[in-house]
């Protein structure tokens, strides 16, 4: 117990809640956006599944992992807009045609990997691509920064993408609330109709925000395969497109909110992976982030009802 309260207070395991929290703070960026533009995105398991396939077999061919991230942003956002499409033009239902979208992810992934690993290496891999010399996005060392005890053990030799999710945090909080297209945005999820009568194109709108949530997804998922490790694995999103969602709402779909709740849900997967160097079983170890999700989830329906049943309660008082 005192070795794994000395892990959990420790610099190196802040540190760690970064590195682990960027590829949930990412897609839960896009997840705010898509939701506060009124089209809920659960398909950004799949888009940073494909991102992080795609990131890392371009890197294998071009031996540029910029070339990698920009591509695999390019296939999530593609896939986003082919989600806009089918919800918006062709009337589909928005979570069945998610759904699809997250299944056909998981399948074309691995056979591609196959077919990849196939003609390079001579034996298809359906596992991942492992056998394959791909890229990484760079480390920075930031200067002064990475002297000073503590501070410099957190915040400085992250992955660039890391440093991305912060600022893009500032960034999205800036275009949500300060900028007219992002006003437009949050109108058109708040009430479409309204929106409508006063011009703002709302099908432009939404097409805007799924596919911004594209190019977020996209990042988190190349971060996984291009940062946190460097190599693709089969379903290797593990759920995080899902954790990212939670982070949304219990972020309550502001942009601050959220980047704390996706720290936290990271805090929860960095412990997984500390505990996981104790005697600790991993069964009990693995379950720690998905647990955490669902309490998250309870306590936040929980505080919804009550606040439900404060608003009637003043409302009956009111009449």
């Amino acid at each position: 117990m005192e070795q794994a309260l000395q892990v959990i207070f420790s610099a190196s395991f802040i540190a760690s809640v970064l590195r682990v929290a960027t590829p949930l703070i990412l897609p839960a960026l896009g997840g705010l956006i898509s939701e506060l533009g009124g089209v809920s995105n659960i398909a950004l398991e799949g888009m940073m599944l494909a991102a992080a396939c795609t990131g890392v077999l371009v890197s294998v061919y071009t031996k540029s992992a910029w070339a990698g991230m920009l591509a695999g942003v390019a296939v999530a956002m593609l896939l986003a807009t082919l989600l806009a499409f089918f919800h918006l033009n062709l009337r589909a239902d928005l979570i069945l045609a998610a759904i699809a979208l997250n299944i056909l992810c998981s399948g074309a992934t691995t056979f591609v990997v196959y077919l990849v690993t196939q003609s390079l290496t001579g034996s298809g891999d359906k596992g991942g691509t492992s056998t394959l010399i791909s890229q990484q996005m760079p480390f920075i060392e930031i200067p002064i920064i990475k002297d000073i005890p503590v501070i410099g053990t957190i915040f400085s030799g992250q992955n660039i993408l890391t440093y991305a999710a912060l600022i893009l945090t500032a960034l999205v909080a800036l275009f949500l609330f300060r900028t007219r297209i992002g006003i437009h945005l949050r109108a058109v999820g708040e009430n479409p109709d309204a929106a409508r009568s006063v011009g703002i194109n709302v099908q432009g709108m939404r097409y805007l925000a799924l596919i911004l949530s594209g190019f977020f997804a996209g990042l988190g998922g190349v971060f996984l395969s291009m940062g946190y490790v460097k190599f693709f694995a089969r379903d290797m999103t593990a759920g995080r497109g899902f954790i990212a969602l939670a982070a949304v709402y219990l972020g309550a779909k502001n942009p601050w909110g959220t980047l704390i709740a996706a720290l936290a849900f990271g805090a929860a997967d960095a412990l997984s992976i500390q505990l996981g160097n104790l005697k600790i079983p991993t069964q009990i170890v693995q379950m720690i982030p998905y647990i955490a999700t669902i309490i998250a989830l309870v306590l936040y329906a929980v505080v919804q009802r009550q606040r439900a049943i404060n608003r009637q309660r003043k409302f009956r008082q009111a009449v």
